[in-house]
């Protein structure tokens, strides 16, 4: 079975991603790297660890047109992490709204999560209980 490694994502603004995941989200910065030339662009890859030894990478590519996503809903693209309890919901609807971070909640079925958006337009997912593993 194969599970997350990490995910990749293109940012526009470095110094504002790198205070997002930092102080928002609260996520380590493992590793930065750069280089001259992806596809032609000098490049900064931002790694954050999210536990488990996965990681959220974000990278900036000086010059690149940004992703166009008007026309698709916000939350149909999104990394969602599960809390690690209940109660982290609330600590989470707390910790956004210190930040001044928008966010909104909807249910499914058993699940409560709380929706809101990076920098760069990112939707992230902060969901309890942990979704049941389909077989």
């Amino acid at each position: 079975m194969l599970k997350p490694d990490h995910v990749v994502f293109p940012l526009r603004d470095a110094g504002k991603t790198l205070a997002f995941y930092r102080e928002v989200m609260g996520l380590p910065l493992v590793a930065v790297h750069t280089g001259d030339d992806w596809d032609g662009y000098p490049w900064l890859m931002m790694i954050f660890g999210v536990g488990g030894g996965q990681e959220l990478v974000c990278v900036a590519l000086q010059g690149a047109p940004a992703p166009d996503y008007r026309g698709v809903p916000m939350d149909a693209r999104h990394y969602a992490f599960s809390a690690e309890s209940e109660a982290d919901i609330d600590l989470w609807r707390s910790r956004l709204a210190k930040h001044a971070v928008d966010f909104w909640e909807e249910r499914h079925g058993d699940q409560r999560s709380i929706y809101f958006a990076d920098p760069d337009g990112v939707v992230l997912e902060i969901t309890w209980p942990p979704t049941k593993v389909h077989s």
